[in-house]
C-alpha cells in the first residue's frame, strides 16, 4: 500500500489521512552497537541510515503511522554464518520534538530474507503510532534501536547514536476544534486503564478494559474495595489491572539477556482474599533447544506495595507441547491467591519469574521501578502478607511471604542456575559453544578479519 493513502482501522472505526507523506531526506549518525554478551566481544562502531516516513500534515486528535525504513545497519554480516530467512527482528526509538514530547517505540516483524555471511544487514521496515494532542509542527528525530535474531539461539543488539541527530521528518499540525486528549501509541501496543474507587457512596462499574471508572453523585454509603454500599449496585469483585511494560533482565543458562514484556494483573475477590491471575502480551525468551512437553514451569513473586508489603506466590502449567529451538517461550495465565496483611490501599506489580525447563532455571528480575498494575483496597486477614512491615527472608526468588512454596523456588539469589539432568545440561552446553564460536558473531558490525586480528 502506498504511503500516499494510509488507512488506518482503529477500534472498529476507519480513519483516512488525506494528506501527502512526509518523505524526509535520508538521516545518517555515527552509531555504537553492543553484540550480546555471550559473544565476549567488545562494543564496535558504525554508522546507521534512516528515513522516517509521516503525514506531512495532520489535525490534533488524528492518529498517524510513523515509518521507519533502515537504509543502511550499522552491520555486514560477518564471514561466519548465513542468517536463515525470517530470523531478524528490529525495534527502536524515535524521539518526539516541538509540539509533542517524549518517545514513539517502533517495532518491525521478523521478516528478512535469507542474508549470507560477508553482506549487508536487511531490516524490515519499522512502524508506530502516534497521537497528536496539540497544534504546531512536530519533529521525528530517529535513536536507539536494537536487533533480535531468534537463531539459533535468541540473542539480542543493542544499537545507540553516538551524536546529535538532525530530525527525520516533521508534521505540520493544525488545530481541529476541539481535539482529544491522549499521548503517544507506542509500536502498537495498548495499555489498560486504572480503576477508580468510585465516589461519596456513588456506583462503580468495577474498571472496566482500558478506561477508569465513573462514579456517581448518589449520596450515602462508604467505599469499599472499588464498590460501595449504601443503596447502590453491588460492590464489584472483578478488577483489571493496567498492562505495563516491564524491561526484564534475565539470567540463563547460556548468558544473560535483556527482554521487554507487557504484563497484566488482574484480580478477583473471594471472600477477604483475592485470587489473582498474571497475564504476559509477549514472550520474553526463545527457546535454547528443543523442549519436550510439560517440561517448561513458570512462576513469579508479585511485588506488594502501599499498605501492604512482601510477595505473592503465582505459577503457571506447564508446556502442552513441545517448543523446538527458536520458537518463543510463551508465558501462560500465572495463578495464585493474595491473602491482604494490612486494610487500606494496596499496590500490585510484576515480580520476579522464574523458568525452569530441562532441569535449569531462569530468572528474570524487572527494575526496581517496576510500574504498578493493580491497586486494591483491602481488609486485614488473619495469617495474610507481612502488612507495611518488609521481612528480610522474603525475597522475589525466595518463595512468598503468605503465598504458596510452589514448583520448587529458588532458595533466595537471583541467578540460580541449578541442574538435576546433566545430559540436558550438555545439550544446552553444546548450543551455547556453538554461539560463542559461531553464532555471538552475527552482528559483529566489523569485518571478521579484523576481529581475528585483535584475537
Amino acid at each position: 500500500m502506498s504511503a500516499a493513502g494510509v488507512a488506518l482501522m482503529l477500534g472498529g472505526a476507519g480513519i483516512l489521512l488525506a494528506a501527502s507523506p512526509a518523505q524526509a531526506a535520508e538521516v545518517s549518525y555515527a552509531t555504537e552497537c553492543i553484540p550480546p554478551p555471550i559473544s565476549g566481544l567488545p562494543p564496535v562502531q558504525g554508522t546507521t541510515k534512516v528515513q522516517i516516513t509521516a503525514p506531512a500534515e495532520a489535525k490534533v486528535g488524528d492518529e498517524v503511522e510513523v515509518v521507519w525504513k533502515t537504509v543502511q545497519a550499522a552491520s555486514k554480516n560477518p564471514d561466519v554464518l548465513d542468517l536463515q530467512k525470517d530470523t531478524v527482528k528490529p525495534t527502536g526509538t524515535i524521539t518526539l520534538g516541538g509540539a509533542a514530547s517524549g518517545e514513539l517505540k517502533m517495532e518491525g516483524p521478523r521478516q528478512n530474507p535469507p542474508i549470507p555471511k560477508n553482506s549487508p544487514m536487511i531490516l524490515p521496515d519499522m512502524k508506530g503510532t502516534l497521537k497528536l494532542e496539540k497544534a504546531g509542527e512536530v519533529t521525528l528525530t530517529p535513536g536507539a534501536y536494537g536487533i533480535n535474531v531468534s537463531k539459533p539461539i535468541s540473542t539480542d543488539t543493542r544499537c545507540s547514536p553516538k551524536e546529535t541527530i538532525q530530525a527525520g521528518a516533521r508534521i505540520k499540525v493544525k488545530d481541529g476544534g476541539g481535539g482529544t486528549s491522549g499521548g503517544t501509541s507506542s509500536g502498537g501496543t495498548t495499555s489498560g486503564g486504572t480503576t477508580s474507587g468510585g465516589s461519596n457512596g456513588g456506583t462503580t462499574s468495577g474498571g472496566s478494559n482500558g478506561g477508569t471508572t465513573s462514579g456517581g453523585t448518589t449520596s450515602g454509603g462508604t467505599t469499599s474495595s472499588g464498590g460501595t454500599t449504601g443503596g447502590g449496585d453491588p460492590a464489584p469483585t472483578d478488577f483489571q489491572g493496567k498492562e505495563v511494560e516491564v524491561a526484564y533482565a534475565c539470567k540463563t543458562p547460556i548468558g544473560d539477556k535483556n527482554a521487554v514484556s507487557p504484563v497484566r494483573i488482574d484480580a478477583r475477590k473471594n471472600g477477604g482474599n483475592y485470587d489473582l491471575t498474571v497475564k504476559f502480551s509477549k514472550s520474553v525468551m526463545d527457546s535454547p533447544a528443543d523442549i519436550p512437553a510439560d517440561s517448561v514451569e513458570p512462576s513469579m513473586e508479585v511485588e506488594l506495595g502501599g499498605a501492604d508489603k512482601g510477595f505473592v506466590h503465582v505459577e503457571g502449567p506447564t508446556n502442552k507441547e513441545p517448543i523446538k529451538s527458536g520458537d518463543p517461550i510463551d508465558i501462560p495465565d500465572l495463578t495464585g491467591t493474595y491473602k491482604p496483611g494490612a486494610s487500606g490501599r494496596a499496590t500490585l506489580s510484576p515480580g520476579v519469574l522464574t523458568v525452569k525447563a530441562l532441569g535449569t532455571t531462569t530468572t528474570c528480575t524487572p527494575p526496581a521501578d517496576v510500574p504498578v498494575s493493580l491497586e486494591l483496597d483491602t481488609a486485614a486477614q488473619p495469617g495474610g502478607a507481612p502488612g507495611g512491615t518488609s521481612t528480610g527472608g522474603g525475597t522475589a526468588s525466595g518463595g512468598t511471604s503468605g503465598g504458596t512454596g510452589g514448583t520448587g523456588g529458588t532458595s533466595g539469589g537471583l541467578a540460580e542456575t541449578g541442574a538435576e539432568d546433566t545430559g540436558d545440561l550438555h545439550a544446552l552446553a553444546l548450543v551455547a559453544g556453538t554461539v560463542i564460536l559461531l553464532g555471538g558473531a552475527v552482528f559483529t558490525f566489523t569485518p571478521w578479519q579484523r576481529l581475528r586480528g585483535t584475537r
